[in-house]
């Protein structure tokens, strides 16, 4: 059986996917980054199922907290997905582009966004360079609906 890698990339990012900013917060570090495997998992109790790097700063702390936030941006937040988008410290940086308060979980929500949850993880699978993430949601915030910022519309790729 052979794997044809350029049919395997073209599928998978057909894949769709939103674009959203991921908080996490140890202590007083505050780190972020623009998530675009995110899926609803459950109804009941509410899930959030969310791919994330295995080498990355905030992979490290979502294993040590045990929460994440996911804050859903508007169609025209593209920017701002950008700012979130290479891995670098977000005290001093990404957040100054980003104000945020802190949600009862501590965790940062955006305050210029559709709004954000803040999540308690209850499961994880670690495999190949991504962990996926399974995350309660604990508390949701809505700001302003409309119309969610999606990978496609942007004209990047991520996957594949």
């Amino acid at each position: 059986m052979s794997l044809d890698a350029n049919a395997k990339k073209v599928l998978l990012r057909k894949i769709p996917h939103g674009l959203f900013i991921c908080g996490v917060r140890n202590g007083d570090e505050v780190n972020g980054f623009t998530a675009s495997w995110v899926t609803q998992g459950s109804f009941e109790p509410p899930l959030v199922v969310m791919g994330v790097r295995a080498d990355s700063s905030s992979h490290a702390i979502i294993e040590a907290t045990g929460k994440f936030s996911l804050n859903v941006l508007r169609a025209d937040q593209k920017d701002l997905a950008a700012v979130f988008f290479k891995p670098q410290k977000a005290l001093g940086g990404r957040f100054e582009a980003a104000p945020f308060e802190e949600g009862e979980l501590g965790l940062p929500l955006l305050t210029d966004a559709v709004g954000g949850v803040e999540c308690e993880l209850v499961g994880s699978i670690k495999h190949g360079d991504h962990t996926v993430f399974v995350g309660e949601v604990k508390t949701a915030r809505l700001i302003a609906d409309g119309e969610a910022l999606n990978l496609a519309s942007t004209g990047w790729n991520y996957g594949g």
